[in-house]
């Protein structure tokens, strides 16, 4: 039935072509062994799924095809499908072999002006000194408005009042929100029946064999251009690449695959969810997420749906939240005025968590019809810039009113439905993220070490450097094994291969400033006869003396010189050039040079490599941060609500939500574990200074145990990153 009146739509509509072409894209992309999946509102659609095109069964998630296409909006369908991000260059190409450069070109997007672009761009315009210009600059936090420019520079050390200064902070807020130029959009392509520059004025893109639409995506949109979107996705690299090397030795009939592996309901790997255990699991691994999976507790593939989509800014400000979460607790809480709204509600017991949701209670509740809904959702979305949600108030609640519904029901679904804002989640797109998170997460569970070795080969992606990837992956059991010259790929591996716990091997992706071409010289070179010394090396795999230096120091060289030091030192007699004719080799005594101490070779490790395999750093400042009276992340399960301690670490990350009122969630690693520290509003601005430059954290503040998550609410900062010495470490900071 949903196929049937799908497809009377799309004909009357005459869209036909259109999904046949995101057809012919995706079937491409299968037929070169590229992992794609459909999402956003086009999960909605039974003839997407039917074309193979989304993952998501309309049929038994009770999506909505409205959402998708209808005849009142009279606009194109969005089509987005995701693609492996490292080969999505390939379905690109495809596209413009297909249709020629002449009639195919990607969407531009419209990059404006911010407070730290401004204050550069101004600056130099004004003939400031660079190092004054990068000094205002580092000022501003990623969260600063307009509003704090005179403040920051302030405490940058500059006078506001005065002229110059005067002239960059009007200068620059007259900027804000400006076109700065011209970029790529994301992947949004335009294909034409005839030549695009008959439409709309195109140019050469920056990179090779692309041409780019000079119009952003959004004038594209009024126009009533077809836009096919072929996005990059890093987890689908991932998980291509895990399920490779879990595959390696599989027998045809039993190689495992994503269809498989989502035909099993996996308690282990629920388990392993409602412990919150996700780290580099797709969308399930932020901070917030794992705060809410010990509360929500997902059992199934519905509730990984639910948890997708409920931390989101949408259901947090429709106060959503906490009911649902009270409601899955106390299931008589759950309430429905009439069966019609628990037709709607009932998956998500009474409460609207997903467009769809709202737009189908406008439908029920209220009597709106399919294309009406469909206004109500974009008026939703817009209604924080535009306004223009007041006009549905008054039609929502009459509606209801008029069905039965009390004023305080009516007032509520209003209430929830303005909440939403412009951050609704759409069911679909999130039904179609949780499938890669339930994949994901069973890779984890069962695969841990083939998990690994696919994201440190798929970086940069996720919230989480190598450092901690490596680091969790060990406190699970998994064996890291170091970059080797006679032994590691360009790429991480899985040694010996066949085995049920294989050790992952770093690769010699790891080692910072070696090409992927030397790497890959380096390997095919070893396979004739494994290396037998660093003059060898140079010789066979023609490398060059910074190669090797670079080797050196990620430690690869140690199975053919031993430790850094003695590496360094062979490396620096590796000839270079061709030297005399016929001259003969000089005769050297071995030299035995003293090997560095732990300190140096962790500090080594995380300069040349990112992470280290030894001990963690603060393994070996434990005792002085024990005379500071700090004590370690391991100690705080234990620790009594409302207790105040002192806590150090190293800064893994920042996060500063919109919806959280200036609050600032900084996550601190140490040698037994993570920390959690909310810093509140007033804390951020005082200590400012602390928050942002410190790499090694120290935190004054009081316990809080809720739902199996463990918080520090942060009193006092201190920075001690003084203490790391030449330690690189680096942290991921996000909105």
């Amino acid at each position: 039935d949903l196929i049937e009146k799908e497809l009377l739509l799309i004909a009357e509509l005459q869209y036909e072509h259109f999904f046949l072409t995101v057809q012919d894209i995706v079937e491409f992309a299968r037929g070169e062994g590229i992992l794609c999946q459909g999402r956003g509102s086009a999960a909605n659609s039974a003839v997407c799924y039917a074309l193979g095109i989304t993952e998501v069964n309309p049929a038994t998630q009770n999506l909505l095809f409205g959402r998708f296409l209808s005849e009142e909006r009279n606009e194109a369908p969005d089509i987005d499908v995701d693609f492996e991000h490292e080969r999505r260059e390939d379905v690109i190409q495809y596209v413009y072999g297909k249709y020629g450069r002449e009639r195919a070109a990607i969407a531009a997007t419209v990059i404006c002006y911010r407070p730290k672009s401004a204050l550069r761009d101004v600056g130099k315009a004004l003939g400031l000194p660079p190092a004054q210009v990068d000094r205002i600059s580092k000022t501003l936090a990623w969260w600063d408005g307009r509003n704090q420019l005179a403040q920051r520079l302030r405490e940058a050390g500059f006078d506001p009042s005065s002229n110059i200064m005067r002239h960059l902070i009007d200068l620059a807020q007259s900027l804000l929100g400006f076109p700065r130029h011209l970029s790529q959009h994301v992947g949004g392509f335009v294909i034409s029946r005839g030549p695009l520059a008959e439409l709309v004025p195109i140019e050469n893109a920056s990179m090779k064999d692309r041409s780019v639409i000079q119009w952003d995506k959004d004038d594209l949109e009024d126009l009533g251009l077809l836009k096919v979107d072929v996005l990059a996705l890093g987890m689908l690299t991932v998980i291509r690449r895990a399920l490779a090397m879990v595959n390696v030795n599989r027998a045809p009939g039993r190689k495992h695959t994503m269809d498989s592996i989502l035909k099993q309901d996996d308690p282990d790997v629920y388990s392993m969810i409602q412990k919150a255990d996700t780290v580099g699991v797709f969308q399930i691994e932020s901070r917030a997420q794992m705060s809410m999976l010990p509360r929500l507790k997902p059992k199934n593939f519905y509730d990984l749906v639910i948890e997708v989509a409920i931390v989101r800014p949408g259901p947090i400000q429709g106060g959503m939240v906490h009911p649902y979460l009270q409601r899955r607790k106390d299931p008589s809480l759950i309430d429905y005025p009439t069966p019609e709204i628990e037709e709607v509600l009932g998956r998500t017991l009474g409460v609207p968590i997903f467009q769809e949701q709202v737009m189908r209670l406008a439908e029920v509740a209220a009597g709106y019809t399919t294309g009406e809904a469909d206004q109500l959702r974009r008026s939703m979305a817009a209604w924080k810039r535009k306004g223009g949600l007041e006009q549905h108030k008054q039609r929502l609640i009459t509606g209801m009113r008029e069905r039965g519904y009390s004023p305080e029901y009516a007032e509520r679904i209003y209430r929830q439905i303005e909440g939403f804002g412009e951050y609704g989640f759409p069911e679909s797109h999130s039904a179609s993220f949780a499938l890669l998170t339930y994949v994901s997460a069973w890779l984890k569970c069962h695969h841990p070490a083939a998990f690994l070795a696919a994201l440190l080969n798929s970086q940069p992606m996720g919230f989480y450097q190598p450092a901690q990837l490596v680091i969790d992956a060990r406190r699970h059991g998994v064996t890291v094994l170091p970059a080797d010259v006679n032994r590691s790929d360009w790429d991480c591996t899985l040694e010996p291969p066949d085995t049920a716990a294989p050790a992952a091997r770093l690769g010699l992706r790891m080692v910072k400033g070696l090409s992927q071409d030397d790497a890959e010289r380096i390997a095919t070179t070893r396979r004739a006869r494994p290396f037998t010394s660093v003059d060898d090396l140079h010789r066979r795999a023609q490398l060059t003396r910074l190669d090797l230096q670079r080797l050196a120091a990620a430690n690869a060289l140690a199975g053919l010189a031993g430790h850094r030091r003695q590496a360094f030192w062979q490396v620096a007699g590796v000839e270079s050039g061709s030297g005399l004719l016929h001259a003969q080799p000089v005769s050297e005594a071995p030299v035995q040079l003293p090997p560095p101490g732990e300190g140096a070779s962790i500090s080594a490790d995380y300069a040349s490599t990112g992470l280290t395999l030894g001990r963690h750093p603060l393994a070996l400042l434990r005792p002085r941060l024990g005379q500071l009276g700090f004590i370690r992340a391991d100690a705080l399960q234990d620790a009594k609500p409302g207790r105040f301690i002192q806590v150090a670490g190293i800064v893994t990350g920042r996060q500063r939500p919109g919806t959280a009122s200036g609050v600032v969630f900084v996550t601190l690693e140490d040698e037994t574990g993570n920390v959690n520290v909310i810093v509140w509003r007033d804390l951020v601005e005082r200590q400012r200074k602390e928050l942002l430059g410190a790499r090694l954290m120290g935190v004054r503040g009081s316990v809080e145990h809720a739902d199996g998550v463990t918080h520090v609410i942060a009193q006092r900062l201190s920075d001690h990153t003084r203490l790391l010495g030449r330690l690189a470490t680096q942290s991921r900071d996000f909105h």
